[in-house]
């Protein structure tokens, strides 16, 4: 009975990424009922979406080193109450600026939930099963990508987009209900155990995980975010939903997956992960105008993508020891970075040189990954079991 896993509470952690998800994206696709809401732009609207980020960019790190001591089930129940409270009042809220302070809030909240989920996965799970434990409190990531999302901007757009977070913040409260019932306590660290950020990030492999992040992510929302015109000359411009659709299933399957396999076989899986990105990076480049290639290529894209963020959580898990949420804090604050950055780069590069130069770009940035992956793999005393070290 040790060796199985704790299903409930970890399902609950997937579906509390799976909020976190859908609370970051939403407004999205409710910019303009928001907008006329509030009688302000569309731009200003989409500044809902820039607070949350900014509130989890600059949350993550500080808050984490701040509560290393706090009982790891209080900590994230605090985290759920903080997505309550925020999308509540995001959902009530008659004044623009009490809006953009409550989606800060969220944001703040998602980056310490982001920065707990990984190691508090792994420490309800036997030794040999980390790995699928991550994987499974990954999932809710794809879930809210491929349905919650669409399914909130349905809903926001047929009955009213308060209702949407109002029912958010209805299933963080139900949530923190189930993990408090459920979820083991953790202890939090003591004095004696905590390590300042520069003595984490001197620890072996933390850097190279950190640098995998960097530049996986980076290429993936140079990507993602301008998918619309990389899609324009095959025709699917129009088709942009089921291309996003096909993505979002296919990550589902790589976290599938990627859960069965991680804890065997983690070095291979990363390196398999960026040679199909890489695949379908140069598909998209040298047949961009064939439709049938340009669907492969997303699903590509998806099973290469889908299960990366376990198979980064897990290789940060298992370099960083006692000193995991504090890793993970950064591992979310670099995520984060590489999120807006990919966004700014790739608006440079469509700006000035075209859609034709993401393909290259996004292959640099997998190169180096690979490499990074390849050599952290090869230096690791373990690498069988701690690849990424």
């Amino acid at each position: 009975m040790r060796d199985r896993l704790p299903l409930i509470p970890l399902l609950a952690l997937s579906l509390a990424a799976f909020v976190t998800i859908v609370t970051e994206a939403l407004p999205a696709g409710l910019l303009t009922p928001m907008a006329q809401d509030f009688a302000i732009s569309a731009a200003a609207a989409g500044q809902s979406i820039t607070a949350y980020a900014v509130g989890s960019f600059l949350a993550a790190i500080p808050l984490m080193t701040l509560l290393q001591g706090m009982r790891r089930r209080r900590l994230l129940l605090l985290t759920l109450a903080g997505f309550t409270v925020a999308n509540l009042v995001t959902a009530i809220a008659r004044d623009y600026t009490l809006l953009l302070v409550a989606r800060t809030v969220a944001g703040a909240a998602a980056g310490v939930l982001w920065a707990l989920l990984a190691g508090y996965a792994a420490a309800m799970a036997p030794a040999q099963q980390k790995g699928k434990a991550i994987a499974i409190a990954m999932a809710g990531t794809p879930l809210a990508l491929s349905i919650g999302v669409p399914l909130g901007t349905f809903v926001g757009n047929a009955i009213g987009w308060r209702e949407s977070f109002m029912a958010l913040s209805a299933l963080s409260m139900l949530l923190m209900l189930v993990l408090r019932l459920t979820a083991p306590e953790q202890p939090g660290q003591s004095a004696q155990q905590r390590r300042p950020l520069r003595a984490v990030l001197r620890l072996p492999g933390v850097r190279s995980v950190l640098l995998l992040v960097l530049c996986i992510v980076l290429a993936h929302n140079i990507l993602y975010t301008y998918i619309s015109p990389f899609l324009q000359p095959a025709g699917l411009m129009a088709r942009t939903d089921a291309i996003l659709l096909l993505f979002g299933l296919c990550s589902l399957v790589s976290i599938v997956i990627t859960g069965i396999f991680v804890d065997r076989f983690l070095q291979p899986l990363t390196l398999i992960s960026i040679g199909l990105f890489m695949v379908a990076a140069l598909l998209l480049q040298l047949n961009a105008a064939s439709e049938q290639l340009v669907w492969l290529a997303v699903a590509l894209w998806g099973l290469a993508f889908g299960g990366a963020a376990t198979l980064l959580q897990t290789g940060m898990v298992n370099r960083a020891g006692a000193a995991t949420d504090v890793a993970q804090s950064m591992l979310v604050t670099v995520w984060n970075l590489a999120m807006a950055g990919g966004g700014m780069l790739g608006g440079v590069l469509l700006q000035n040189l075209g859609i034709g130069s993401f393909a290259p770009v996004l292959l640099l940035l997998l190169v180096m990954a690979l490499g990074i992956a390849w050599w952290s793999g090869q230096r690791g005393v373990q690498a069988s079991v701690n690849p990424l070290s």
